[in-house]
This record gives structure tokens, C-alpha cells and sequence, in this order.
């Protein structure tokens, strides 16, 4: 017997910015694991980003954020060898595939999506525009192009992905069954690491993140900085670790956990000053980064491998996408045969 081919996987990432330790606990460390049990598709979605931003010098950053974006992935340990990286534009048939599917959904249903409203909220939107409203169209046909079997999501983007297992069953019904898969969604226990100002979750725009491509000196002034337990106003009054962004961080990155459990043993006691806490902090996190700065330098010394990889990988993304359309074409009576 042959060996069953691995599952398929698509994910991605809005070019926006440089991505920061949020995201490395929350999205790309589990990357790197499932690229090697999945067939994995990682999306650079250049197209997504224009439903909230369309001024033309937020636009002029596109070129270089798709490269930083694509870099932080590299750096922290993305191989391109066994994984597929596509630029959603170099695509066509993505945006044809959402024309189609967007015949099969009501307005009603998309102005349901709970992370639509949230966006609308968060960006003091009063009315979407037609791209925004669309937004989990083009995402389902990110994700069918390719004829993903998994996608994983956060709890909070699940939403988004029953449009597509929505518009999958619709679409087999209509035109034939098993024509189109209906991904499972692959639900993580995604943490949220809170920024570094203890206000919210860590995010470049909100200035509160350290992000993948800081330097030592940065990093450092950065935790120094770090909000701690505000009752504490001395050191040796007793601290709470609990919540304490700094514990938090040192949790997610300290490698050396018997240090970790002595730091906050001594907080609680009042045996330890934040100083102390902190320098130790950013020793670990500098720690975390050093290989990653090393594998950043490696990349930014060949300035055509960003452009290569995405090349390749979105020539594979336009084969099945092709095969994808036709298959779709094809149940609906409506290909054109000359």
C-alpha cells in the first residue's frame, strides 16, 4: 500500500508589521510543530490587509512588511523546505473562487460573524465597506483554493471558519457531494501574552510588545520599563507573582526554570528587588533571541530569498488553486469548453 499523503494545513498572516513575542506564543511556535506532522500552507494575506487599510502610505509599506513578516516566520524556525509559503496576490484564482462563493452567503449571515463585529468595534467602523463585509469569503477561499483539510484557528476566530464549513456543505449540496472539503478546525489553547505595559495583550500598534527583531540594548530597555505589582513600592515588601506581566513573560521565556521558581519565591517573600527580577528577565528573553537574531542576519544577507520562496511556493498555491476552480467549474455546469 502507498503511504496516505499528510493532511493539508493554511494559515497566515496580514502584512501589517513586524511580529513581536505575542505572536511567537500564540502562532508561531505552533507552526514550527505542525510542519512536520502537516502539509503546511502559509498565507501571506496581502489582500486581507486592504479591508481596514487602504490609505496609500500605509500601502507603501506593503512591499517591506510582506518581507518582515515572512523573515520573523524564517527566523524563528519555519522551513521553507517543507513548507509552502504563497502571497495571496500572486494567486488569481483565490479572489475568482471568492466571487463565486460570495452567490452562496447572505449579507444577513456574514454581519453575524462575532470577530467581524469585534473588528468594527476595535476600529470604530459604523459601516463596513463591501471588502470588510466579504472578509470570511475571501478567507474560505484562501483556505478551499488549496483544499485545506485543517485550518488552525484561536477560540476566537472559530467563527470565521464555520463561513467556510458553511459555504463547503452549501456548495456540495448544490453542485455535488465531496467536491469540496470541509476543514475541521484545529482549536489550540492559544495564550494571550499581555504587553508589557499590563494594560492589554501585546501589540506593535499599541507600542506595548518586544518584538522578534529587537536588539539587546532594546530588549533591555524595554523590560526595564515593564509594569509590575503596583503595591509594591519597595523591595522588600511582599509581591504578587500571579498575573505579574513580568512573571508572565518570565514563564514563557526562562529556559531556566529553577531560577524562575527562586525569583518568585523571594518576591512573594519581599526578598527580592524588580531590578533583580528584570535583569534576569531580559537575559532570558536576549537568551530566546540569540538564535533567532543569528538566523535573521543569515536571511537578510540574501535579499532575493524572500522573493524566491514566496515565487515558489505560490506557483505550487496557483497549481491546486487551477485544479481547485476547475473542479468547481466543473459541478456547476459552468466551465467553458469552447
Amino acid at each position: 500500500m502507498g503511504q496516505s499523503r499528510k493532511l493539508r494545513i493554511l494559515t497566515g498572516d496580514r502584512p501589517t508589521g513586524k511580529l513581536h513575542l505575542g505572536h511567537y506564543v500564540g502562532t508561531l511556535a505552533n507552526r514550527v510543530r505542525l510542519q512536520d506532522s502537516y502539509d503546511c500552507f502559509f498565507l501571506v494575506a496581502d489582500l486581507h490587509m486592504l479591508t481596514t487599510r487602504f490609505e496609500r502610505d500605509i500601502l507603501a509599506e506593503t512591499n517591506q512588511n510582506i518581507r518582515d513578516v515572512v523573515i520573523d516566520n524564517l527566523s524563528v524556525g519555519i522551513d521553507p523546505e517543507r513548507s509552502t509559503y504563497v502571497l495571496q496576490s500572486l494567486v488569481p484564482q483565490i479572489p475568482e473562487i471568492a466571487l463565486i462563493f460570495s452567490n452562496l452567503v447572505t449579507v444577513p449571515r456574514l454581519q453575524r460573524v462575532p470577530t467581524l463585529k469585534d473588528m468594527m468595534r476595535d476600529l470604530e467602523i459604523e459601516q463596513p465597506s463591501m471588502g470588510l463585509l466579504n472578509y470570511p469569503v475571501l478567507q474560505a477561499a484562501d483556505i478551499l483554493s488549496v483544499r485545506a483539510d485543517v485550518v488552525p484557528v484561536g477560540k476566537d476566530q472559530a467563527s470565521h471558519l464555520e463561513v467556510t464549513r458553511e459555504l463547503a456543505r452549501r456548495f456540495n449540496a448544490l453542485y455535488g457531494e465531496g467536491t469540496l472539503p470541509e476543514p475541521e478546525t484545529l482549536i489550540g489553547d492559544v495564550p494571550t501574552l499581555i504587553g508589557i505595559d499590563g494594560q492589554a495583550k501585546a501589540s506593535k500598534s499599541l507600542g506595548n510588545a518586544i518584538l522578534l527583531s529587537d536588539d539587546v540594548k532594546t530588549v533591555e530597555q524595554k523590560v526595564r520599563g515593564m509594569y509590575t505589582d503596583p503595591a509594591r513600592i519597595r523591595a522588600d515588601i511582599p509581591g504578587n507573582v500571579e498575573g505579574n506581566p513580568v512573571f508572565i513573560y518570565h514563564d514563557a521565556f526562562n529556559d531556566d526554570v529553577a531560577e524562575v521558581d527562586d525569583l518568585k519565591e523571594r518576591y512573594r517573600q519581599g526578598k527580592v528587588g524588580d531590578v533583580e527580577v528584570k535583569r534576569k528577565l531580559a537575559a532570558a528573553i536576549n537568551r530566546f533571541l540569540e538564535p533567532v537574531r543569528a538566523r535573521r542576519a543569515e536571511l537578510e544577507a540574501r535579499p532575493g530569498l524572500v522573493a524566491e520562496i514566496l515565487e515558489a511556493g505560490s506557483e505550487r498555491a496557483r497549481e491546486e488553486a487551477a485544479e481547485t476552480l476547475r473542479m468547481i467549474k466543473d459541478a456547476m455546469g459552468i466551465a467553458w469548453k469552447g
